[in-house]
């Protein structure tokens, strides 16, 4: 299963930001459980909305060079506020450094003017062929699915330099 939190690309500026937008819909389905009487949108999600976000800007930056973009550390996360359904998360990432397998980026997330997550994030990318010399063919279907996910999130009034 793999949940998108991401539902539009706001502005893109390969290898420098990208800026994101998650509605909370009221209708989804861990908010039954996460609270009954108080749903919030749980911070692991917050922080898998960033990681996303993060993983399209590395893609786009470096055009779909790796297959693979996988979360290797989050630091520093703070959770300041709650985020309810119907609220507008935004999604903020910017590109501090890429180095060797690793990219380091800034995220926050803000509910208007209200701060709700943020933190450092190191990702790690790499070709699953690289590791795996028989699955060449995964790394193509990866980079194909990756960037149709990207051209659907993109909305008309984005930014790309």
């Amino acid at each position: 299963m793999r949940f998108t939190l991401i539902d539009q690309i706001s502005d893109l500026k390969p290898g420098r930001s990208i800026s994101v937008v998650k509605i909370l819909s009221p209708t989804e389905e861990y908010l039954q459980d996460h609270f009954p009487c108080f749903p919030v949108m749980p911070g692991v999600l917050m922080l898998e909305a960033m990681y996303q976000a993060s993983a399209l800007l590395v893609s786009a930056t470096e055009n779909f060079q790796h297959s693979t973009i996988l979360l290797k550390e989050a630091r520093n996360v703070k959770y300041t506020d709650f985020m309810e359904p119907g609220e507008r998360l935004e999604v903020h990432c910017e590109l501090v450094n890429m180095q060797d397998s690793l990219a380091i980026l800034k995220a926050w997330g803000t509910v208007g003017q209200r701060k709700v997550i943020s933190g450092k994030l190191v990702l790690e990318r790499f070709n699953v062929s690289d590791r795996l010399p028989g699955r060449a063919a995964r790394d193509e279907y990866a980079r194909l699915k990756m960037r149709q996910h990207l051209e659907m999130l993109q909305c008309t009034n984005h930014t790309r330099e």
